[in-house]
């Protein structure tokens, strides 16, 4: 096709010409580095235990966002566009509840109105657009894109378009090394890496894009996100993991009576998988061949769990749709109810997996290296081994788990409490950076070779495989989520965590400085360990200051003479 993707066109019709003007757009490091410590401090900081137990259940909170993303639509519109007219014409059709820009491929709004009734006026005045030498599929989505003829003024204030892209680790080392403490550097990067509001609600709108082409196939099912996307602990530029749900992830299972009653009529496959693989088919060649901007469609059915994978160009996303994959989803929740119990969770978590990245623990490519969702629990079993725990064990919170919280799915008792103000939590007032110093002293002397992690009973066990790494699944829990780590990868992690904690003893790291990484930043420059391998682990004990170390030390040494040194230079000037 001439475009990247083929969109509805929304008529803009105005009266008289308008001049032009010129964008004036701010950097991305502008935008993303305006915020000052103070309003960093002012965050979420402030939130208490008793503040996140008075929030709304995780099922809730979803089922609100995925609402008012089917009353949502997203509009690429021209780069010089007047938002007080662009808001007027759509107010036409009904109130307005929000709206944001972004760019991606373009100038991009999210609309959300109160009501789905406007989206219904809304359609009813956009046209399918004419093209030459080609034919436009007539599949009228939510995606549209805004046709204003005519030039544009400059009299009016350009919209503020938000940052959807992650931070560099380059800008993220900037930015912790101006913080007072290890504390604010890990409370920083939170609030640099998280997803924000805009970003959610984009997710959302994706999956609910999506929903509109399997509708036409199963006209009740949902497409919901899960994982990254709404565990709460996803950052900026990561992928949208989506479900096809077609039975109802939060519905009640229907009671047989002895009364007469009615069945539908279904084809009917050899197996669960077969079905779920021909209807992925089916749904993949279809947003393949009629979904506007969703790009590189692949079919990958014959993994483990069949998926459909896509680039959804209008936000930058890539995605992977499943079907009817209810444990992950409960995973989703299990991580997003630990998240909301103590803001250390969240923050101890952003600064290990920055970590991770930063030294190629990790990978957006598959392979043996540790997943993200493999380090969350091991932060997670970390905080359940403190003295006194910070998190409860996955069994307690069975335990505390009310009738309509039961949920057994293919056997596995997924059961888990969704009122957090049940969850009593005792008192540790551990900081971030003696919890951070202490994990990478628990891992870089944690018996990999004969014990195996477990949340559910927050102790450890004994492995019952020989892989480098076990992991528990917390419902599955015959699966083991890290049986992909190596023993070369699992060193390498081992080694860095021992690196890591010496580093977090030594003065000079610790020593505050604007002109040099130091705390957390420091942690994030290149390694020794990373690069051509590693040595054994006793060897690495013994030897715990790597030339990576020692020059970094004396480079901060030097630095803080030179500082000394000119500013004994310029009192002898005065």
């Amino acid at each position: 096709m001439a475009a990247p993707f083929g969109v509805c066109r929304l008529h803009f019709r105005v009266l008289g010409g308008l001049d032009k003007f010129s964008l004036g757009l701010e950097t991305q490091a502008q935008i993303r580095f305006t915020s000052t410590t103070s309003a960093i401090k002012a965050q979420t900081e402030n939130k208490t235990a008793k503040a996140a137990k008075e929030s709304k259940t995780f099922q809730a909170i979803q089922e609100e966002r995925r609402e008012a993303a089917e009353r949502s639509v997203l509009i690429n519109c021209p780069p010089k566009i007047n938002e007080k007219k662009f808001l007027d014409y759509l107010s036409k059709h009904g109130t307005i509840n929000k709206h944001f820009f972004y760019n991606s491929y373009g100038a991009n709004a999210v609309v959300e109105f109160s009501s789905r009734e406007s989206i219904a006026s809304l359609k009813d005045s956009i046209n399918i657009p004419a093209v030459e030498h080609e034919a436009a599929v007539p599949f009228k989505s939510r995606l549209l894109s805004l046709k204003w003829p005519g030039s544009q003024s400059s009299n009016h204030p350009m919209p503020k378009f938000k940052e959807q892209s992650p931070a560099s680790i380059s800008e993220i080392t900037q930015l912790l090394s101006e913080q007072d403490s290890i504390d604010e550097q890990l409370q920083c990067l939170t609030e640099t890496l998280q997803l924000t509001e805009e970003n959610i609600s984009l997710r959302f709108l994706v999956c609910s894009l999506l929903r509109d082409i399997a509708g036409a196939y199963f006209p009740e099912c949902i497409i919901r996100p899960f994982g990254s996307s709404v565990n709460s602990f996803g950052k900026l530029g990561c992928d949208v993991d989506m479900i096809l749900d077609l039975n109802g992830i939060y519905a009640t299972s229907q009671k047989k009576g002895s009364a007469l009653s009615l069945e539908y009529q279904v084809k009917r496959g050899a197996s669960e998988r077969a079905v779920t693989q021909s209807i992925l088919s089916v749904i993949g060649k279809c947003v393949d061949q009629f979904g506007p901007g969703c790009v590189g469609v692949q079919n990958i059915l014959q993994a483990r769990c069949p998926l459909v994978r896509f680039a959804h160009q209008p936000t930058g996303f890539q995605c992977d749709l499943t079907a009817n994959n209810r444990v992950a989803m409960k995973s989703s929740e299990l991580l997003f109810l630990y998240g909301q119990l103590d803001p250390r969770v969240r923050h101890l978590v952003f600064g290990v997996r920055c970590w991770a990245r930063a030294h190629s623990i990790t990978s957006s490519i598959p392979g043996a290296w540790i997943t993200n969702f493999s380090l969350t629990l091991m932060v997670v079993f970390f905080l359940q081994q403190r003295n006194p725990p910070i998190l409860p064990t996955l069994d307690q919170l069975k335990e505390l788990a009310g009738p309509s919280d039961k949920c057994v799915i293919e056997g596995n008792d997924c059961t888990i409490v969704s009122d957090l103000s049940k969850i009593a939590l005792q008192q540790n007032t551990d900081t971030l950076e003696k919890l951070l110093q202490e994990f990478f002293e628990f891992y870089g002397n944690f018996p990999f070779n004969k014990a195996s992690i477990n949340i559910r009973k927050g102790k450890e066990q004994t492995k019952p495989e020989t892989t480098a790494l076990y992991i528990q699944n917390p419902f599955e829990t015959t699966l083991n989520i890290s049986k992909n780590v190596n023993a070369t990868q699992l060193e390498r992690f081992v080694a860095l965590s021992r690196e890591s904690a010496w580093l977090l003893q030594q003065k000079e790291i610790l020593k505050q400085s604007s002109d040099s990484p130091w705390g957390f930043a420091a942690l994030l420059l290149p390694s020794v360990t990373s690069g051509a391998g590693v040595k054994s682990r006793s060897k690495r004990k013994l030897e715990p200051a790597s030339s990576r170390i020692k020059n970094l030390l004396d480079s901060l040494k030097i630095k803080g003479g030179e500082t000394v040194a000119k500013k004994g230079s310029t009192n002898a000037r005065r």
